[in-house]
């Protein structure tokens, strides 16, 4: 029995060395996919279960973080991704806005930072799920194309063409967003 408990202990070791510093990165991105913090937080928790519970499945000498990222990808494409969205509301007065301020920024400066910042957000939030995800990847991960295919169980032809696709629709929304708000003539 005290064998047991041994190899136990020892798999929870390596697997929290292995894991844990990659804890921020997958909070980031499933905030970038559910949209709500605490989604999020109950996303990477349920990566993080599922993940110690198939450890021995684990390819020793494989990337670890891809394979983070695709327990991630699966649970929210199977739990997240049918359920409803709540808009993200933001007050401009809101006290956090204006209790961060840097000595350098004036209130005004970063509210503008971060409405820009928000609509950017509400921009990326509004492309399709597999653009999304392909992005958030590649561009706020920095997976290579094989890691993505890896990750999302497709063809390179198909992350890259997802890539160019979605950044294309990106740069539609926030062109069009730039104009409405006259950033831009014409």
């Amino acid at each position: 029995m005290c064998e047991i408990s041994a190899t136990t202990e020892e798999k929870k070791k390596e697997f929290e060395s292995l894991a844990l510093q990659y804890m921020d990165s997958l909070f980031n991105t499933a905030l970038r996919m559910t949209g709500n913090e605490t989604e999020a937080e109950d996303l990477v928790q349920d990566a993080y279960l599922r993940a110690f519970r198939f450890f021995d499945k684990f390819e020793k000498g494989t990337n670890f973080k891809a394979w983070l990222f695709k327990i991630i990808k699966n649970i929210y494409i199977n739990k997240y991704r049918k359920a409803s969205k709540t808009p993200q509301m933001m007050d401009v007065l809101d006290a956090e806005a204006i209790g961060s301020l840097s000595e350098s920024e004036t209130p005004e400066q970063q509210i503008f930072d971060k409405l820009l910042d928000d609509d950017i957000t509400k921009a990326l939030d509004s492309l399709p799920d597999d653009f999304r995800i392909t992005l958030i990847m590649s561009d706020l991960e920095g997976f290579s194309y094989k890691e993505i295919a890896d990750i999302l169980d497709c063809p390179i032809g198909t992350v890259m063409s997802r890539l160019h696709r979605g950044r294309r629709l990106l740069r539609k929304i926030l062109y069009d967003y730039a104009k409405q708000r006259g950033y831009l003539k014409g």
